[in-house]
């Protein structure tokens, strides 16, 4: 059980409770502060001052006040209104996310809500009631509007949601967990839709798939370098002192730790080649590059999953309700966009390595890694696969968040468009777990060619792994076959 506050959460939590089912509670700290904002925003109504958001309209319609009975219709139209998201929905741990991070920003008290609405969510959350949400539609700034009302229509009863893995009605699947749809009152249909929850949902879920994706880059490149008889000379500690970036420095002695008792590089030890090609000989500087970037866009989610995103923000200690712009997702759009081109750059130097295992003119291996060159093709084709992915990474690498186009009237006239650079950073981490996963599968191929030399002991452990799962290739088979089965097996290649 994992207790929220708005505080405290960590993106471990996140992926806990969102991809493996992890219960959550309202901490008891957290309860008093929801009441006490609610207070205020009960102040507002009995004594009829108008505050944004609580009895007027929204966006370029804040001028407009609205009638104390016609609130809470306020309210459910704002959030039906809002619900216009398109494409594909976000998977299920994605929506778990997303419902999660809401709670937590709930719960830090500055929205103005009843503690019920948090209850809500977590009981949601608790009893497997995932809303359907599309994952086009925002523009991050009000926040991730759309997304967010999607949700919300699944608390009140209305849109759809995951149960139990069968898509249905948002109303009909509270009723088989259990639970009642909330009535909304005032200011809660808008702390629900606003804010950036959508983009940094996956934005976090991506963070910790990124970080695995870092490592399993480093045994890959271990793994290639061992192979295509490359030295640990580059990673001498006394290089990346001289250049002192952490990165550079974590993965140069990672290198040396998984090569380390290696017979391949013991029986070239004296040769003539002088040094590697970039590919091999920087892999500490680019993959060092990039795990630096991961831990930049790291620390601006690890602050933004315990802020509070609203408008306006409730201060219960002075009994003030000011608008401000803490919706807005450019810190997220930017780190984003950061991670997109900083894991591409992972996926251009694993393709590097993908093609001098291949190549005979880039290698002392056999001509696509095939023991019958020119009646078999080997896998001259996955380097093709490989490229196609790398090519289309670098269309999305481009960033979302220089883009703006204004919305609302003009109103809200610059965005983020963080939700695009989170839908496109998703892409990317998709297909660069394939290129890792097709260097793990051709690597292995090139290092049964150096049989009885064996690897070091961590690369000949991951060896040992992929040759349980994919044999030695000898005649031309499915590829695609073999690199899905080595993509399932990079969770325990990673641990």
């Amino acid at each position: 059980m994992i207790h929220i506050d708005g505080n405290n959460l960590s993106l471990a939590d996140v992926e806990k409770i969102a991809c493996q089912g992890e219960k959550i509670s309202i901490a008891p700290n957290a309860i008093e502060n929801i009441n006490a904002s609610r207070r205020v925003i009960d102040e507002i109504i009995r004594t009829e001052k108008v505050v944004y958001g609580v009895n007027t309209g929204f966006g370029k319609l804040s001028d407009v006040s609205i009638p104390a009975d016609k609130l809470r219709q306020l309210q459910i139209n704002l959030v039906r209104s809002h619900a216009i998201g398109v494409g594909e929905p976000l998977n299920e741990s994605e929506s778990r996310a997303m419902t999660l991070l809401r709670a937590n920003v709930l719960a830090k008290g500055y929205s103005g809500v009843r503690l019920e609405i948090v209850e809500a969510l977590c009981e949601m959350l608790n009893k497997g009631v995932n809303p359907i949400i599309p994952s086009k539609g925002s523009v991050g700034a009000s926040g991730d509007l759309a997304p967010l009302a999607h949700l919300a229509l699944v608390l009140i009863g209305e849109g759809e949601a995951f149960y139990q893995g069968k898509r249905m009605p948002g109303g009909q699947a509270l009723e088989l967990a259990g639970l009642k749809p909330i009535a909304l009152e005032a200011k809660e249909g808008l702390a629900l839709v606003n804010g950036t929850q959508a983009m940094t949902a996956l934005g976090s879920l991506l963070i910790s798939k990124s970080e695995r994706l870092s490592y399993l880059a480093d045994l890959a490149g271990a793994m290639s370098l061992e192979a295509l008889h490359g030295t640990d000379k580059a990673s001498d500690p006394r290089i990346h002192l001289a250049r002192p970036h952490l990165g550079q420095q974590k993965v140069a002695k990672r290198l040396i730790e998984l090569t380390a008792n290696s017979e391949i590089m013991a029986s070239h030890q004296n040769c003539r080649r002088v040094q590697d090609a970039y590919s091999l000989r920087c892999i500490p500087q680019v993959h060092g590059a990039v795990q630096d970037a991961l831990e930049h866009v790291k620390k601006i989610f690890e602050i933004e999953i315990n802020s509070a995103t609203d408008n306006p923000l409730v201060f219960a200690d002075s009994g003030e309700v000011i608008s401000g712009g803490n919706f807005h997702g450019e810190p997220l759009a930017l780190g984003l966009d950061y991670l997109a081109i900083a894991l591409t750059e992972l996926g251009a130097i694993s393709e590097r390595r993908i093609e001098r295992l291949v190549n005979p003119d880039l290698s002392e291996l056999p001509a696509f890694l095939t023991p019958e060159a020119g009646t078999s093709s080997g896998f001259m084709i996955a380097q093709v696969m490989a490229v196609a992915l790398q090519g289309e990474n670098k269309v999305l690498s481009h960033p979302a968040s220089v883009d703006s186009l204004p919305t609302s009237a003009n109103k809200e006239d610059h965005v983020s468009m963080g939700m695009t650079s989170a839908l496109k950073l998703r892409t990317i981490v998709e297909n660069v777990e394939i290129i890792l996963a097709t260097e793990f599968l051709v690597a292995a191929q090139a290092l049964d060619f150096l049989l009885p030399l064996k690897p070091g002991n961590a690369v000949l452990k991951a060896y040992k792994q992929i040759r349980s799962q994919v044999p030695f290739v000898k005649e031309d088979v499915m590829l695609a076959e073999l690199v899905g089965k080595v993509q399932k097996l990079l969770p325990n290649l990673a641990n």
